[in-house]
């Protein structure tokens, strides 16, 4: 037993809007592909009222535009659009980083996650890692203490950011990489290095995710 415990994901809304602007940004959903509540919540395996809300969420993105009905309009993604959205998750991860430095805050949850990522890899699971590296994050971001950052976040995550070069498991491994430098950091209570190894790690997924654009 390794003592571990379970790790928390997002709520139901965050991960289906997720889950479309990863396929999305992924270019697995055309520009102009039309998508219903109904066909959509079937595919994800969850309830309409969840898939309504995220999208919402995605249409305040500019990624989807809602039509009368039940559905809503994929709409055009490029560089400008990626480079922004990573740009505020770099700056808003960073600065949750920089607030779980403060030395009253407790950092089991993260490092349960972390952990649990390792073994993870150890075991060369790496399709099981999406989940860890949410989880990851999301503790991060809880442990913070701002809710409002933590609700913005929750809304802007999109998932594994995979070049079109790269594999599940060098993806995996090179996130886990920074993702131990993240912790390091934070847990020397090294606000300036905990906010520069975030940063480096959300652009470096914006360097990835382009190169499918390129």
């Amino acid at each position: 037993m390794l003592g571990l415990k379970p790790i928390k994901l997002l709520p139901a809304r965050e991960r289906v809007a997720s889950a479309l602007r990863k396929a999305i940004i992924s270019k697995q959903i055309a520009e102009g592909s039309v998508l219903t509540l109904e066909a959509t919540a079937k595919e994800l395996g969850v309830s309409a009222t969840p898939v309504r809300e995220a999208f919402q969420i995605l249409a305040r993105d500019g990624l989807l535009e809602l039509n009368q009905g039940k559905g809503a309009v994929v709409l055009g993604i490029n560089e400008t659009t990626l480079r922004e959205h990573y740009q505020v998750r770099a700056a808003l991860e960073s600065y949750a980083a920089v607030l779980c430095c403060r030395k009253d805050v407790d950092l089991s949850a993260i490092e349960n996650c972390l952990k649990a990522a390792r073994e993870t890899l150890e075991a060369n699971d790496s399709d099981s890692y999406a989940n860890y590296n949410q989880s990851f994050h999301y503790e991060i971001w809880t442990a913070a203490g701002n809710e409002k950052m933590k609700t913005m976040l929750s809304e802007l995550w999109n998932g594994l950011s995979m070049g079109i070069k790269s594999t599940v498991t060098e993806y995996a491994q090179n996130s886990q990489e920074e993702h131990e430098a993240i912790f390091e950091a934070i847990k020397r209570r090294d606000s300036l290095a905990a906010s520069q190894e975030m940063n480096r790690h959300i652009l470096r997924s914006l360097d990835d995710v382009l190169t499918r654009y390129q």
